[in-house]
């Protein structure tokens, strides 16, 4: 009889909550319900501005390695800790960095073949900046300076590796206008070049280039001389110069056995009168600066060779170590 009366007791309390699937399938849908309640709260949340500060976004973009080299006194490189890095360049002798220079300069366009010309009637401009540059093929052109009919008393052949990484920066003299000056883009049509031909001013480039350059010194004739560099030095500036005789020379940038990275071969008429100034951009390790002098003994010039622009590698010890470098890519 006892076990009969639990039965029954328990038959009772199951008819009054009896384990239903609808009751577990109620509850699991509020729990679900409060659920999604809060994710659309906080996701609601996540479009709101913040009341303190300004909206910083984690998804922006940053370059790792092009940038544009037009910014005023600021050189890119890539590192492997991400992001762009910027580092400073600074000319020695305080004048304008080439940053600046190409800042400043509106570029024409010369197809591969073809000429364009810049005319200079006024008399008073003693000076031209000559500014070429590709974006990042080789560069191979022809200068002329013409004054007069079949009269060319300055000339150069250009040569470039890579325009981008090295462009070419010179200034030619132009006394005794009027004086044209041309540009010839003797590579093919597929390697156009940015041009710039302007007057050189009395603060410009020429002297910007003056004021760092300390010393000279005589190349006969048939002789060369080689100028190595570190990898402090980013840029060099270059001023060759005769007595009055005439002046031919070819400057080379080497970087390693025989590796030309930039090639000049100039003459000037005169080399008292229309002196050769340049710089020469020298990133990375291992650079050397070599000038010959092609012509015949009787004709010496005075090269000045020294460093224009640092950048900040680290510095040299006594036995000739580089401490703290980063190598420029």
């Amino acid at each position: 009889v006892s076990q009969r009366t639990i039965c029954i007791s328990n038959q009772r309390a199951s008819a009054h909550n009896p384990p239903t699937i609808h009751n577990y399938q109620h509850r699991h849908t509020m729990k679900n319900t409060a659920a999604l309640t809060l994710a659309a709260l906080s996701g609601a949340s996540a479009f709101t501005s913040p009341s303190n500060g300004p909206m910083i976004s984690s998804t922006e973009l940053a370059s790792t390695f092009v940038r544009d080299r037009a910014n005023v006194g600021f050189d890119y490189d890539n590192r492997n800790a991400g992001g762009a890095i910027m580092r400073p360049r600074r000319s020695v002798g305080g004048g304008r960095s080439l940053d600046e220079i190409w800042m400043n300069s509106a570029p024409v366009i010369v197809q591969g073949g073809s000429l364009r010309t810049w005319s200079f009637a006024n008399p008073s401009i003693d000076a031209v900046q000559v500014l070429l540059k590709t974006e990042g093929r080789p560069l191979d052109a022809d200068v002329e300076l013409w004054q007069g009919p079949d009269n060319t008393p300055h000339k150069m052949r250009v040569y470039l590796e890579d325009g981008a990484l090295r462009t070419f920066n010179a200034v030619i003299g132009t006394p005794r206008g009027p004086n044209t000056v041309s540009v010839r883009n003797i590579g093919q049509l597929e390697f156009p070049l940015d041009a710039v031909v302007r007057p050189d001013r009395e603060d410009g480039l020429a002297v910007s280039i003056a004021s760092v350059t300390s010393r000279s010194e005589t190349i006969q004739g048939g002789a060369l001389r080689t100028y190595p560099f570190n990898a402090v030095v980013d840029s060099v500036a270059v001023i060759l110069k005769t007595d009055g005789r005439p002046l031919n020379a070819r400057i080379e940038l080497l970087q390693g056995p025989n590796n030309n990275k930039q090639v000049i071969e100039l003459y000037t008429e005169d080399g008292l009168d229309r002196p050769f100034f340049a710089i020469i951009e020298t990133p990375g390790a291992g650079n050397v600066v070599r000038i010959m002098n092609t012509a015949p003994l009787e004709f010496p010039l005075y090269a000045s060779v020294d460093a224009y622009e640092m950048g900040e590698y680290g510095s040299w010890n006594d036995e000739g170590y580089q401490l703290g470098a980063f190598p420029r890519l």
